[in-house]
C-alpha cells in the first residue's frame, strides 16, 4: 500500500469521501424521483438505469474499502457492521427494475451507509 493511500486511509479522507458520495447519491435519487421525474426529456438522461447502476457499484466499492480499513485500524466493528448492512441494501437495488421501490431501497441503503461512514468516521479520530 503506497503512503498517499495509506495517509489518505489513516485520516479519514476515505469516509469524507463516502459521506460525500452518500449525500450527492440521495441528491441524485431525489432530484431524479421527484424533480426530474415531472420533467420527462430532461428526466431521461439522468434517469438511465447505467448512470445509477455505475454510482451504486461506485459507492458499494468505496465504502466496503473505507469500512473494512476502518474497522482494522481501530478494532471497533460497529461501523462496519451498520455499514455493511446498508451496502447490502444498495447491492439487493441493484437488482431491481428501475423505479420507485428501487430507489426507495437505495436511499435506505445510502442512508444506513452514510451512518456507518459517520460512525467509522467518529471512531477514527
Amino acid at each position: 500500500m503506497t503512503n498517499s493511500l495509506r495517509n489518505s486511509l489513516m485520516s479519514g479522507r476515505f469516509d469524507r469521501i463516502a459521506i460525500a458520495l452518500s449525500g450527492l447519491c440521495v441528491a441524485h435519487c431525489f432530484a431524479t424521483a421527484v424533480i426530474l421525474g415531472l420533467l420527462a426529456s430532461a428526466g431521461g438522461i439522468f434517469e438511465s438505469p447505467i448512470f445509477h447502476e455505475a454510482g451504486l457499484v461506485l459507492a458499494i466499492l468505496l465504502g466496503a474499502i473505507s469500512l473494512g480499513h476502518g474497522a482494522m485500524v481501530h478494532k471497533f466493528m460497529m461501523p462496519a457492521a451498520i455499514g455493511s448492512l446498508g451496502l447490502g441494501i444498495m447491492a439487493g437495488a441493484l437488482t431491481m427494475d428501475h423505479g420507485m421501490q428501487e430507489s426507495f431501497y437505495t436511499l435506505l441503503g445510502v442512508g444506513i451507509l452514510a451512518l456507518g461512514h459517520d460512525l467509522n468516521h467518529r471512531a477514527g479520530r
